[in-house]
């Protein structure tokens, strides 16, 4: 379930997320409406297994630990949440006291997901960032080398890397476009990713996502989920777009859902069974944290939009979302969204994914599809040619 809390202190110069910043919090409504709508969409999904579960925001961080413990209690009274189940919390370096942290475990939270943007104060205040690097070194240490090796000093046994983007509408984009700072040249956004995965791969981490590494086994069992294409629920105030994966359908009853983290909104992609469902449903919570706790007060749940997704649609995002992982998409896994129709059928054929695989970049073979290492890097560039190969089957 990705219960979504949207406050944050403050706005980064680079952030378009759905999140707001207002001098006071009602935290006990906002609370109460994630535990209700929580339940709410547990019931309409009947899942009886919840496998994971990721507070996401805005800055979940600030929340007490007593509102975490509430919905996470909630959670277990509507489906059974084994004592193992991940439990992630997304926080700022400086929302991590010691104190705050241990409530926050206690409440049942065994994963905490800590926000770095950069261990280099010139370029956190850059950013219009509030922790500074002192903070950053204390919740988890510029050139990127000299700062990738001051994080493997400080993480444990999983770092997610992810290159900024520049989103529409912030003021770091249109400092970026108007001159104001430099926009850094494709050939060295590059370079500073392979000698990331060239270092990481060198410490002992695996590379088993584009954008994410692990060692000892310390893979995220809930982001692997959406890439796993499994069902997911959102919770809590959310915005327009795709989130991705998804799973379940008619072919087979679906007892088990992840609970997805809901960073840039309330997303979910499940099969609503309480209502008589049985295609997978692409939902959109309401936007405005306020709008959104009338409709839960007064409907249980603050769903704005839904939309069955066609079986086209399903494999689309099972595609997308699957070769981004070194595991790729098995067999298995394709031929539970599409029974009729395999991998080999699709993509072992003369056309777009027979040249990928000459030139080595893709790889079919009694595994499933996944990319080689060169590919998996240059997958934005490979999707569209997949695509629409497999809309022409």
């Amino acid at each position: 379930l990705c219960p979504q809390w949207p406050y944050c202190r403050k706005r980064c110069s680079y952030c378009n997320f759905n999140k707001y910043v207002v001098p006071a919090v009602d935290e006990a409504a906002v609370g109460a409406c994630l535990v209700r709508e929580a339940r709410t969409l547990i019931r309409l999904s009947q899942v009886h297994s919840i496998t994971s579960v990721f507070f996401g925001g805005g800055t979940p961080s600030l929340a007490s630990p007593r509102t975490i413990a509430a919905v996470l209690e909630a959670i277990a009274g509507a489906a059974h949440l084994p004592a193992g189940a991940e439990v992630t919390l997304e926080a700022n370096p400086s929302s991590t006291g010691t104190s705050r942290l241990a409530g926050f475990r206690a409440a049942g939270v065994n994963r905490l997901s800590v926000g770095v943007q950069s261990l280099d104060d010139a370029e956190l205040r850059l950013l219009g960032r509030e922790h500074t690097a002192a903070e950053a070194r204390g919740a988890s240490r510029g050139a990127w080398a000299r700062g990738l090796e001051a994080a493997l000093g400080l993480c444990d046994d999983h770092i997610s890397l992810y290159q900024l983007t520049l989103e529409r509408g912030t003021a770091l984009a249109a400092q970026v476009s108007g001159g104001t700072l430099p926009k850094p040249p494709q050939d060295l956004l590059a370079d500073m990713y392979e000698t990331a995965r060239a270092m990481l791969v060198a410490a002992g981490f695996r590379h088993y996502e584009i954008s994410n590494f692990a060692r000892k086994g310390a893979l995220s069992t809930h982001n692997l989920s959406y890439w796993r294409a499994e069902q997911y629920i959102g919770v809590g105030p959310g915005k327009p777009g795709c989130q991705g994966a998804g799973g379940g359908g008619c072919a087979r009853p679906q007892d088990s859902i992840v609970l997805p983290p809901v960073i840039a909104g309330a997303h979910g992609r499940f099969v609503p069974r309480g209502e008589g469902g049985c295609s997978r449903e692409a939902r959109v919570q309401t936007l405005e944290p306020n709008a959104w706790m009338r409709e839960v007060q007064s409907q249980g749940h603050g769903t704005r939009r839904r939309a069955v997704l066609s079986p086209l649609e399903q494999l689309e995002e099972v595609l997308a979302l699957g070769l981004r992982t070194d595991e790729g998409i098995t067999h298995e896994r394709w031929g539970h969204f599409s029974p009729y129709l395999s991998l080999e059928a699709v993509f072992g054929v003369p056309g777009e994914a027979k040249v990928l695989q000459e030139q080595g970049w893709l790889l079919l073979d009694g595994s499933g599809l996944r990319c080689t290492w060169v590919g998996l890097a240059l997958l934005d560039s490979l999707l569209p040619d997949l695509l629409c190969q497999l809309q022409r089957r």
